[in-house]
């Protein structure tokens, strides 16, 4: 079954939903990590205490320091984070920026495979030319454009229809291999590829062999185990709708129903309450186009 709605077929950059993408093309140039801190190389994480000891720990394993990072200084995502290092006087650091996990395990690369460090995030780089190849090669399409994205590193540019693709075949590999090994990081570390607050872990706890990651202006794209796939992004870049229309698929692909799926947390996270005056004014559902 293919379900299309919108312009499914047209380009469009992913944001950080490429990061498993670029973590098993890291590995294919020779990068060694595993477990959490794999999951954490492909991370939009929350800035928690354990995302930072982890990066820390992927950058002094390389013979690197904080200040080899390339990615901006900002603020924990986490709100207890950015407030606790706010009231200490501290100032925002790229250590606590979403994609130092990814920053860091590109420099990790780098040093693995004896490529420069310093320009690790020039689109001509070796390392960004070979993760530009692993894309195309995953999603079974060329990238339609290359951007920068607010870290810092080149964006590439897929349709929803490549970008599912793509989360496909790393579900689908065979273990053993790189692909294999970012897909079992994923769901084996919810956590450390998000937060622990977040509704990326909530979502993967939920539905047993979930693989799933989000981008900013609205994307998500997501892989179940057997190979059933799905990518969106929201037209207008507005993020509330993103969870209740995740659920809307999962649902679409007959997952409520599966064993070992929580339908009850599937059913708290397929609405998001909209506010107004400090009060729940509405809320947002997500339907899904019938199939003609």
């Amino acid at each position: 079954m293919l379900l299309t709605a919108g312009r499914a077929d047209e380009p469009m950059f992913p944001r950080s939903s490429n990061k498993p993408l670029q973590a098993a093309g890291m590995l294919r140039c020779g990068l060694r990590l595993d477990g959490k801190l794999l999951a954490l190389a492909a991370a939009s994480h929350s800035g928690e205490d354990f995302h930072v000891a982890g990066v820390r720990q992927i950058l002094s394993s390389a013979g690197l320091s904080e200040a080899d990072l390339r990615c901006p200084p900002d603020w924990p995502l986490d709100e207890t984070e950015r407030c606790a290092m706010i009231c200490s006087g501290a100032e925002p650091d790229r250590v606590h920026m979403n994609c130092s996990g990814k920053h860091a395990a590109m420099l990790a690369t780098c040093v693995a495979a004896g490529w420069p460090t310093a320009t690790y995030t020039d689109p001509g780089h070796p390392l960004q030319v070979r993760l530009r190849a692993t894309i195309e090669d995953l999603a079974g399409e060329h990238v339609a454009a290359v951007g920068v994205d607010g870290c810092g590193a080149p964006l590439f540019a897929l349709s929803p229809i490549g970008l599912a693709r793509a989360f496909r075949a790393l579900v689908l590999a065979a273990r053993g291999t790189p692909e294999r090994a970012v897909a079992d990081a994923f769901r084996a570390d919810p956590a450390w590829t998000s937060g622990s607050k977040r509704p990326e872990r909530a979502l993967m706890e939920a539905v047993p062999g979930l693989m799933l990651k989000s981008g900013a202006e609205g994307v998500e794209a997501f892989a179940l185990a057997d190979g059933r796939a799905a990518a969106f992004k929201i037209d207008d870049g507005n993020a509330r709708p993103r969870v209740p229309v995740t659920v809307a698929l999962l649902r679409e692909l007959g997952v409520e129903n599966e064993p070992g799926v929580d339908a009850a947390r599937l059913a708290e996270l397929a609405v998001t309450p909209v506010t107004g005056g400090g009060a729940v004014v509405g809320e947002i559902r997500a339907t899904v186009p019938a199939k003609g």
